[in-house]
């Protein structure tokens, strides 16, 4: 059975950084774009970040351009996201999700395969 499991998330002070994983097991998720979203209390899920099946093309929400990366490595069949410069706004729970499809404006519209979610607080 297919699973997506997150880690890496806490509680961090406004300007720090984290890294999330994303490990996959049960199926091999290689061959597939990989991305983040993430719910605030009370809001919609959102889209955070994409990447390509090889890992050289990228998408992210404006709101996390340029403070946040998103990665992968395909040995490990693990997606990572590094979040630097991390902001209040950013507190939520993050999700991993397999085959996100990537639309214009950096938007995203998600695939059917979810993580369980890992919460990350940002202090301000």
């Amino acid at each position: 059975q297919a699973q997506l499991v997150e880690s890496g998330g806490g509680v961090v002070q406004a300007g720090g950084s984290l890294r999330l994983s994303c490990a996959a097991s049960g199926r091999t998720f290689t061959g597939y774009t990989m991305g983040w979203f993430r719910q605030a209390p009370g809001k919609e899920r959102e889209f955070v970040a994409a990447i390509s099946k090889n890992g050289r093309s990228t998408s992210y929400a404006d709101s996390v351009n340029g403070r946040f990366t998103i990665s992968r490595d395909n040995a490990k069949n693990t997606v990572y996201l590094q979040m630097n410069s991390l902001k209040p706004e950013d507190t939520a729970v993050y999700y991993c999700n397999s085959e996100p499809t990537v639309l214009r404006g950096g938007a995203a519209r998600p695939g059917d395969y979810w993580g369980q979610g890992t919460q990350v607080t940002v202090s301000s």
